[in-house]
């Protein structure tokens, strides 16, 4: 299955403000997003992408051949030594998981097919969703399960988890799901371990501390008046995102006439932006997507 892009109108029609301006994708992906913006851009615009992993690095340099265009591998949390403060008329941030790493067996992200054990975004670097749950005790897997994937079962899982162990090592994607099952009932169109997919996805990857370093260097990559649009698709991302764009209050002495001077950084256009029912049913992994759109104050 191709990725298909989340509110992709939607984005880029707040991103492009001047089509002859210099923009940064941070999270490549397959290039939808980019594509479409470089379809857009005119000849003096430019795009640079990263991306972590380095497959969607390769697609990148194999399909899009335009001197508009550059790709760089390393993580969005990087973004600043990366590209030194250059400054971009506008930043993309798209958090969801490709559609082609659900697709792909062998990248460990799905419970709807076998393989191995795997969930890093970035195969060179990092410990694999196997080694955490094999090597964890059952305290840190259900901290991880309810924090992360909010799964109010994390410690029947854990459990669980632990009680396969004793047996054998976890080694694919089926045995995770199988142990889920044993404690969970589906219900819905919900599969039970979505869940605890999620919650050691974002672990393994260390997905809400990049995105936490990410923002903090937002201000430095962006022009005067650039735009930053963040797609997230659970409400920790969101949560971190709305957070961290509330306006500053620095507290200054009570000598001083002035209490509170507020520090904008940002300006919010737009507070939240979800899905219209068209788009969800034609992509139903859209269905928990929320875009935010801010600006350079």
């Amino acid at each position: 299955m191709l990725h298909v892009p989340v509110l992709l109108e939607e984005s880029l029609g707040f991103l492009l403000n001047d089509l002859s301006g210099t923009y940064l994708d941070l999270t490549f992906g397959r290039g939808s997003h980019s594509k479409e913006i470089l379809n857009r851009l005119s000849s003096s615009g430019k795009l640079y992408a990263v991306d972590r992993d380095l497959e969607a690095v390769s697609y990148g340099n194999l399909n899009i051949n335009d001197d508009r265009f550059s790709i760089t591998h390393g993580n969005y949390s990087e973004a600043g030594k990366l590209f030194n403060a250059q400054p971009f008329d506008g930043i993309l941030l798209d958090l969801g998981t490709c559609s082609t790493h659900l697709d792909d067996h062998s990248r460990g992200f799905s419970f709807q097919g076998d393989g191995p054990l795997d969930m890093r975004m970035d195969k060179s670097q990092g410990f694999t969703a196997a080694d955490f749950l094999n090597k964890s005790s059952e305290q840190e897997i259900s901290d991880v399960l309810y924090k992360y994937g909010d799964e109010k079962a994390s410690r029947k899982i854990a459990k669980a988890i632990i009680d396969f162990r004793s047996h054998r090592l976890l080694k694919s994607t089926g045995d995770l799901v199988k142990i889920v099952e044993s404690i969970l009932q589906r219900t819905g169109r919900t599969h039970p371990a979505t869940k605890t997919f999620q919650g050691i996805r974002i672990h393994v990857n260390n997905e809400l501390e990049h995105l936490e370093l990410a923002l903090g260097q937002l201000s430095d990559l962006l022009s005067e008046n650039g735009i930053i649009v963040i797609i997230s698709f659970h409400s920790l991302e969101d949560r971190i995102v709305k957070n961290f764009f509330k306006p500053n209050v620095q507290f200054l002495p009570k000598d001083i006439p002035i209490n509170n001077v507020v520090t904008e950084k940002f300006h919010c256009i737009k507070k939240k932006v979800k899905p219209s029912a068209e788009e969800i049913k034609r992509n139903p992994r859209s269905r928990s997507a929320v875009m935010r759109v801010f600006s350079k104050a």
